[in-house]
């Protein structure tokens, strides 16, 4: 299986849930006109339940592209099929990654790279942002490793990029002693409530200072336009 080949989610009990939520938001392209899309695997899903959805990015037009399990192959699937047409977001957020279970962090890093490209391509005028990677397990756990080396990958990927950005979304989370509260990762790997608010906050600060960078620009046009 490869990181950068496009390839539908699977549907291991035969319930079609996968493909009916990809066909959800299909439909939902047409209908909406979001301000921040969300594409993703379970981190962006769940999201959607938690309490800064509701008390900050829902109030930003957001629309919520995540589903639970996703690799990166299945989120590059997604986004050639139907998810990236008739929108016109001003931010697109990407999380991906985690679930790529048997892959090389290089691997990882590729199929990232292979979706930011993509979302370049179908959407050039949004401003992407790209979240890293979240510690979890115990310390010695090699899928954190993993994951570090990913979050490296992607912060040299990204460098000289005025229009894509990797925001650090561990914001403490592993202790003085390398473990991971249950009160941030109830399995150590899954945020509760209270993760969710602290990991989020630095995206909530970025997209509220975009927002108002890009509100200004569209004010300063109009009065050149009025001036003219």
């Amino acid at each position: 299986m490869s990181s950068t080949t496009p390839k539908e989610g699977s549907d291991p009990h035969g319930e079609g849930r996968w493909i009916s939520m990809h066909q959800r938001f299909v439909t939902e392209t047409r209908d909406a006109e979001p301000e921040v899309l969300w594409v993703g695997d379970s981190l962006i899903q769940n999201l959607f339940n938690s309490r800064i959805w509701d008390t900050s990015f829902c109030l930003m037009h957001s629309l919520n592209f995540g589903i639970s399990g996703d690799r990166t192959e299945n989120v590059l699937w997604r986004l050639q099929n139907g998810e990236l047409e008739n929108l016109s977001p001003k931010m697109i957020v990407l999380s991906v990654g985690q679930e790529n279970y048997g892959d090389t962090p290089e691997k990882i890093a590729e199929g990232l790279q292979a979706i930011c490209s993509l979302i370049r391509s179908k959407q050039p005028q949004a401003f992407l942002i790209v979240l890293t990677l979240l510690p979890r397990g115990s310390p010695d756990s090699p899928l954190r490793k993993r994951n570090m080396k990913v979050n490296e990958m992607m912060a040299e990927y990204v460098k000289g990029n005025s229009r894509l950005q990797l925001v650090n979304i561990d914001t403490g989370f592993v202790q003085v002693d390398g473990t991971i509260s249950h009160h941030d990762m109830f399995d150590y790997m899954s945020l509760t409530q209270k993760g969710y608010s602290k990991a989020f906050e630095p995206v909530n600060e970025l997209l509220t200072q975009l927002l108002q960078e890009m509100e200004g620009e569209v004010g300063r046009t109009e009065a050149e336009g009025s001036a003219d």
